[in-house]
């Protein structure tokens, strides 16, 4: 029996994409209906994840948004913690954290977060791909549809999936939004004349066009094209990675099984149907090895285990394995590299958490006012213009001075001389440094400010105060 592997003959080796045709053209991916145990599970999860996506903007804590990702005020609330422009060294640190997570799960388990639980796959996949088999058909009906001239039954099926794939994009633009300004704002919206909020209905209809581009008619090309992950997977990965894995060892060399077949010419457990590549959503042959185009959604698993149990041979000919596994019979989960990645990950939670738990409550900018530099009053004395700005990261108003370490130095506010702050907001203000000119000995002096929150300490202030030297 041969055990050349499929992944090394030239004669297999794929330098295109399968949805594109020699032309450039795109080949449309039809994939028929698949059901088996990894199908069943996968449907399970992605009714959770959806539940919690769409339930996620309606979640608060203390009537706080529990998830919020402003990036139009550069505030962010993520379980609960707010995160300010002065806190993107937090944020940094967040998003090195998820990248090394990333990088650590797929060199263990490959590519398996895209089949399971990628937004673009639980919409495309689990929603729009339903709505499609329930209104136009598996695969083969689904063809003759397209190939039909444009008559009562195509334009009322067609018809009928683009609308309910409109309020779908509407349904997934309006939750996103709210991720973005929070539902309270996005229930205003929708509830006024598009007029009165022009920038958030325009928004809203740009996001629901996105979407409905995506899935309607870009579809698989947003794995294959667009997004970085799949070409990430040839560094990420090594020959003791998990993935969506054809045993070539025990499937070729693949023949089809015939009536009153004699001879001695050994057969793999292949039978060469090819329904693991007419259930794959993009395309690919699975028995070329690991390709680019796989997001791992186990499609091709449940259809071979489905032909494996009719042939009566052993299920598993497509499973989830390493290449290792495969050739070796051996299967190390635990290497160099993982133990590195695990390191890494484990230093930069620490840091992180280190960070979060010394963070301020409350910070506070301050900046001699632009153009001026000093001003000398009738009474002796010399005064800097200052602006300040103080972010509240609390829940909770606070109530902030400022103090001159030094007592040859005083403080005037500006207007409202209050400076109380409200739970998770920002405000600014201006103030005079003031001082006897005979205090000067220095055309710019360093001077500490001392900022107060209900009446305690919190942080000193560095600036500076210019002005004549006394003669």
């Amino acid at each position: 029996m041969s055990n050349k592997n499929p992944h090394l003959d030239p004669e297999k080796f794929r330098d295109s994409l399968g949805t594109v045709s020699d032309d450039g053209s795109r080949n449309w991916i039809y994939p028929k209906k698949v059901s088996g145990k990894f199908y069943r599970w996968r449907t399970y999860l992605s009714w959770l994840l959806l539940a919690i996506l769409f339930v996620g903007p309606f979640i608060k804590v203390g009537g706080r948004p529990y998830l919020l990702f402003n990036i139009f005020e550069r505030k962010f609330i993520i379980f609960g913690a707010a995160f300010w422009p002065q806190d993107t060294h937090l944020l940094i640190f967040l998003l090195l954290i998820f990248f090394v997570f990333v990088i650590l799960f797929t060199a263990v388990f490959g590519r398996i977060f895209c089949g399971w639980a990628c937004p673009q796959t639980l919409f495309m996949e689990m929603v729009f791909r339903k709505i499609e088999y329930w209104i136009e058909g598996d695969a083969n009906q689904q063809k003759k549809l397209d190939a039909m001239a444009w008559n009562k039954e195509k334009i009322g099926k067609k018809g009928l999936k683009m609308f309910i794939f409109v309020l779908i994009s509407l349904l997934i633009s309006h939750t996103v939004m709210a991720y973005l300004i929070g539902i309270d704002q996005v229930k205003v919206i929708i509830s006024q004349p598009p007029s009165e909020h022009l920038a958030g209905f325009i928004g809203l209809m740009a996001f629901t066009g996105i979407f409905l581009f995506i899935f309607s008619w870009f579809r698989e090309q947003a794995c294959i094209v667009v997004c970085p992950y799949g070409r990430l997977q040839g560094v990420l990965l090594d020959a003791n990675s998990i993935n969506v894995t054809y045993d070539h060892v025990r499937g070729e060399p693949r023949a089809p099984i015939r009536k009153n077949q004699v001879g001695d010419n050994p057969k793999g457990d292949c039978i060469d149907c090819g329904l693991c590549v007419q259930v794959c959503p993009t395309g690919i042959d699975i028995r070329n090895g690991v390709q680019m185009e796989c997001v791992n959604c186990t499609a091709c698993i449940d259809v071979c285990d489905e032909v494996m149990d009719k042939v009566e041979r052993p299920r598993g000919l497509i499973r989830y394995a390493s290449d290792n596994s495969v050739l070796l019979k051996t299967q190390k989960l635990i290497t160099g590299r993982v133990k590195l990645y695990s390191f890494l990950l484990l230093v930069l939670v620490g840091a992180f958490v280190a960070l979060l738990v010394t963070r301020d409550d409350l910070g506070a900018t301050v900046t001699r006012f632009r153009g001026m530099t000093y001003q000398a009053r009738d009474t002796g004395e010399i005064s800097n213009l200052y602006e300040v700005t103080f972010i509240n990261k609390t829940f909770d108003p606070q109530t902030v001075t400022l103090v001159p370490m030094d007592e040859k130095y005083t403080v005037e506010v500006v207007g409202d001389q209050n400076w109380t702050l409200e739970g998770q907001a920002k405000f600014e203000a201006r103030f005079f440094i003031v001082t006897q000119a005979g205090n000067i000995t220095s055309n710019q002096e360093n001077i500490t400010l001392l900022l107060t929150q209900n009446g305690e300490v919190i942080d000193k202030i560095k600036t500076s105060f210019v002005g004549p030297i006394a003669k």
